[in-house]
């Protein structure tokens, strides 16, 4: 890839496409969001492999761009949610209704779509550092020292991280179905 193979563009996109879609899915949770964020991915991917050194392996480098873009994603949702807040005060903006999170992700089972909605909802409610430990160990199975690798932290941050956003979802979901029971 790095000397301009494109069949190895190729071959690198067939192998990790559903890894990187459903890591995006993973954190912003709309379909649509999750496909642009991973074609972003793979271009930037495809622009930037020179700059690839080969000292982690590439899935673990393709996480790491997965995620930043996803997140970007979020903080670019929010800037604009605030934004048309503003507009909507002073009357200048359109009422724009909430998005509602698509929860087809690959890994969770029809019956179980509700359970996932409700979960996934309170994920987005998580610091973004317990919400990316969270998104890469429990819906994409890495373990936590292939997340401390994405991450770029030790084992034992992403232990705390991990333990963090468990307390915080049992918070969450503690209220939530309290409130709706």
């Amino acid at each position: 890839m790095q000397q301009g193979d494109r069949q190895a563009f190729t071959q690198l996109v067939q192998a990790y496409q559903h890894m990187v879609y459903n890591t995006a899915l993973g954190i912003v949770q709309h379909m649509q969001e999750a496909e642009d964020v991973a074609q972003e991915v793979f271009v930037l991917a495809y622009l930037n492999v020179q700059h690839f050194r080969g000292d982690s392996k590439i899935s673990t480098w393709l996480y790491r761009i997965a995620i930043t873009k996803a997140l970007d994603c979020e903080r670019k949702k929010k800037t604009k949610k605030r934004i048309n807040l503003v507009k909507n005060v002073f009357g200048i903006g359109e009422k724009e209704a909430e998005q509602i999170a698509d929860f087809h992700h690959p890994g969770v089972e029809l019956d179980n779509k509700e359970q996932s909605a409700t979960l996934f909802r309170a994920m987005q409610q998580l610091p973004e550092n317990q919400r990316v430990a969270f998104t890469l160990i429990k819906v994409e199975g890495l373990n936590y020292e292939e997340t401390s690798n994405v991450m770029r932290t030790t084992v034992k941050a992403v232990e705390s991280l991990m333990h963090r956003a468990k307390e915080n979802l049992r918070k969450t979901l503690k209220s939530y179905y309290s409130n709706h029971s």
